[in-house]
């Protein structure tokens, strides 16, 4: 057989999507796994989203649509980043896609060139470096950690942006962490960003799932709006995460380009789909206000259980809906002649011996923590941090 391309040979497997097959596969074969590695709401998609859907398919809307997406769901997105984020799109200015990872990987397809850098903060959500490393541009990391609650400083970003950097890829709230940066934060990083003059790519797929603080856009400083390219999606806030609807806002000559690459990869996202996200974002949104909520009892409620653990120090998250606990202090700690040298070891251990899955730092360029999600039922988490705890006293004797 002829060679395969070294490029995708050398590219990372998505850890979330790994383990979270692996506790599904061990689930379908009677194991009592509890997982906690998922990104994904346990709450069934709104009703009025669904009932939208249903419609959709009476109607006999599945055919083809414009590659940019329904110009009533255009309509819808521009009218959602005037009303939340306080940027004025057009229509040109919009492309809707399959999902925000698509939107994002669009965005690079259509800024990078062979040997551009992309300035990553760390801890990053585990596809964007592989996405940057597929565009055949640089992932530079930029390393973040507790004492600065996972935050980037304008200082920090200065220094690392060369005649070749291209990007930030920027995302508050933050996967895994959880942190969300202030309205002045945020200025601050966009002086630098105006100064050295490169590109955003703003992901704001958790925007609405936030217990304190507010969402404060980038795009909407008047003087960056054609610098940041704005990225947001139906998956999380809506519990539609496998309708596959992402959207970009950006200057109309990036969208242009995306849209292109769109074409000729995937056209169009589903069309039921589209109408499905055009009810999330124009119905009510009691539905997303009750979600939220009941994340925020289930994040009060194991970050005090992981208060409570010796030796591990977490950052209360201000948004989406993980906690990214420092677990380093057990490493070297060994139990059965399994030693825990990183944090796939600690995870491995902890799926082996109490059948609990979560996240290894690692794949988030953080190895010293683990990400655990708190988007499952509270008997889940109960269940889960029960088990945590377990595995902890076993590495303690």
């Amino acid at each position: 057989m002829p060679r395969l391309s070294e490029k995708i040979l050398n590219l990372p497997e998505s850890e979330t999507l790994r383990i979270s097959a692996i506790a599904k596969n061990m689930k379908a074969q009677g194991i009592d796994v509890v997982s906690l590695s998922a990104g994904e709401p346990d709450f069934p998609t709104p009703e009025h989203i669904k009932e939208a859907a249903i419609q959709a398919i009476k109607e006999n809307f599945t055919k083809y649509t414009q590659n940019q997406g329904i110009p009533e769901l255009i309509n819808a997105i521009i009218e959602k980043f005037r009303r939340d984020n306080n940027i004025d799109y057009k229509p040109s200015e919009i492309l809707v896609s399959n999902g925000a990872k698509h939107s994002i990987f669009n965005a690079l397809q259509a800024i990078c060139n062979p040997g551009d850098e992309v300035i990553i903060p760390a801890p990053y959500w585990v596809s964007y470096p592989a996405m940057v490393a597929v565009v055949d541009a640089k992932p530079v990391i930029l390393k973040t950690d507790l004492r600065t609650n996972f935050k980037i400083t304008p200082e920090q970003l200065r220094e690392v942006i060369t005649k070749k950097t291209k990007a930030l890829i920027f995302n508050s709230p933050s996967n895994p962490t959880g942190a969300v940066y202030t309205e002045d934060e945020i200025k601050k990083i966009a002086e630098v960003v105006y100064e050295k003059n490169i590109f955003v790519i703003s992901d704001e797929i958790y925007e609405k799932i936030l217990y304190e603080g507010k969402h404060f856009s980038m795009a909407s400083i008047k003087e960056l709006k054609d610098l940041v390219i704005t990225v947001n999606g139906v998956s999380k806030a809506y519990a539609m995460t496998g309708w596959r609807i992402g959207y970009l806002g950006a200057n109309e000559e990036i969208v242009k380009l995306a849209n292109k690459v769109q074409g000729q990869m995937t056209s169009n996202a589903s069309s039921i789909s589209q109408k499905a996200a055009l009810a999330a974002l124009t119905g009510t949104q009691e539905p997303v206000k009750r979600m939220v909520n009941e994340f925020k009892i289930r994040r009060d409620f194991i970050c005090s259980e992981l208060k409570q653990i010796p030796g591990i120090e977490i950052l209360v998250p201000s948004g989406a809906f993980y906690v990214f606990p420092k677990v380093s202090a057990y490493y070297g700690k060994n139990y059965n002649g399994m030693v825990i040298k990183n944090s796939n070891d600690f995870c491995e251990f902890l799926l082996k011996e109490e059948k609990l899955a979560i996240i290894p730092g690692d794949a988030f360029g953080m190895d010293e923590c683990v990400r655990i999600s708190f988007a499952a039922s509270m008997e889940d988490l109960m269940k889960g941090i029960e088990r945590f705890k377990r595995a902890i006293e076993k590495l303690g004797d």
